[in-house]
């Protein structure tokens, strides 16, 4: 076959598939490129104070002191590698102190159990307190409400409660780029759809930029997961974002008891939950959204033996997370924070040596003893730039062991589709 041939089929296939290549381009743009929290805090909208974040860390820290004031102690009680523990210990200490909460989501769900005018006094309350902790740079990275469902029993409750949320904040100058809302126990894409028309009409009188207003989908029903024909809902909900979407949260224990599963054994790491993730996990692959998964309540509270037991636990299930590509979780408690950063820290500082000697082997620095395809080097790029972005790994060690600033790294991290 002449080149003229090759070139006229070449064109009848780029006619062909222009539609689907727009499609695929518009629905699975990539990662964002963009930082990732390692967890998401939920305090009662009725509990939320100037003071809340710098609570939690001062109780963590309290914690870490009565029950593992060293670091062999904790690497003892929580089962890390010694090394590892001796390594990241004051790092933990030190993220306690300056930002103990990366993502903090102010609760009027689940989290709050009054109503009415005392709802209303609490949203005008927590929105002025967060906008005043924006203004004056002590809010976390990362922050928002969650709300009454679009269910029929809670729509207007929750509607209400989103709206004078982000009319107050706003108005109080403290509607930026870290803000995020959750959408809770979504059961159809046209719940998704309608959140999209209530950010419209929020944009819209309040003159905001369009998109700027973003959501989580929590994936917290068995009809996120499998629809009545089959079909898999939670990939149509993230189409139906219209690119608002930027997190699917699994929620275990609402997942687990809709599922039947005793309350005893409702877990992260229950066959349920793992089966929900996994979908969550493809449906989400090449969108951009990030996935969170949930949280664990054994609480380390009580005795010692209860919460080193509870350490025990909240250690291996964040490093299972980590390890099954969930880089985010929920916390419960601030006790649970030491553990949180301790197994983060740990995942990353233990798998950096690997991913650094086979990006500069990629890169032409040498042998690695792997053959590693682009994307695979992407995922090894990636996951420096999430070590780095949590506090794990220092640019200057990445630069140092591999000849790669941050800029070439996330070029690597990112590539553009060939």
């Amino acid at each position: 076959m002449r080149d003229h041939e090759l070139d006229a089929i070449g064109a009848e296939l780029d006619e062909r598939l222009a539609g689907a290549d727009s499609a695929l381009a518009r629905r699975y743009p990539g990662e964002r490129g963009v930082r990732q929290p390692v967890h998401t805090v939920y305090v009662p909208g009725d509990r939320y104070t100037a003071g809340t974040v710098r609570t939690w860390g001062e109780q963590a820290l309290a914690a870490l002191d009565r029950h593992a004031p060293t670091a062999e102690e904790l690497a003892g009680i929580t089962g890390a590698a010694a090394e590892a523990a001796a390594e990241v210990y004051p790092w933990v200490r030190e993220k306690l102190s300056r930002e103990p909460i990366e993502d903090l989501r102010i609760d009027f769900e689940d989290g709050f159990t009054a109503g009415g005018d005392a709802e209303d006094a609490a949203v005008a309350a927590a929105a002025e307190v967060l906008a005043e902790s924006v203004r004056d740079g002590t809010a976390p990275p990362f922050h928002g409400i969650r709300f009454k469902s679009f269910e029929a029993p809670t729509r207007r409750r929750g509607l209400r409660t989103l709206v004078r949320f982000v009319e107050t904040l706003h108005g109080a100058g403290g509607l930026g780029e870290g803000f995020v809302v959750t959408l809770p126990k979504v059961t159809s894409a046209e719940q998704v759809e309608a959140m999209v028309l209530v950010c419209e009409r929020l944009e819209a009188a309040l003159g905001l930029a369009t998109r700027s207003l973003r959501f989580e989908i929590q994936v917290e029903t068995p009809q996120c997961v499998v629809g009545a024909d089959g079909s898999v809902p939670i990939a149509r909900m993230l189409h139906a974002a219209d690119g608002r979407c930027t997190g699917l949260h699994y929620g275990t224990y609402d997942y687990s008891a809709s599922c039947g599963i005793a309350a005893a054994y409702q877990s992260m790491e229950h066959p349920a939950a793992d089966h929900a993730k996994a979908v969550m996990q493809v449906a989400a692959a090449g969108t951009g959204v990030h996935l969170s998964d949930g949280s664990t309540n054994v609480l380390p509270v009580g005795g010692p033996s209860q919460v080193q037991a509870a350490w025990r636990l909240h250690t291996r299930l964040v490093r299972r997370s980590l390890e099954r590509g969930f880089y985010q979780g929920w916390d419960l408690h601030p006790a649970q924070l030491p553990t949180r950063y301790l197994a983060t820290y740990a995942f990353y500082r233990q798998g950096l040596p690997d991913a650094l000697t086979r990006l500069h082997a990629y890169t032409g620095g040498g042998d690695s003893a792997y053959l590693d395809e682009p994307a695979t080097a992407a995922a090894l790029a990636r996951f420096v730039l999430r070590g780095v972005d949590c506090g794990g790994v220092s640019a200057a060690e990445v630069t140092e062991r591999t000849g790669l600033d941050l800029d070439r790294l996330t070029v690597l991290a990112h590539p553009r589709p060939r």
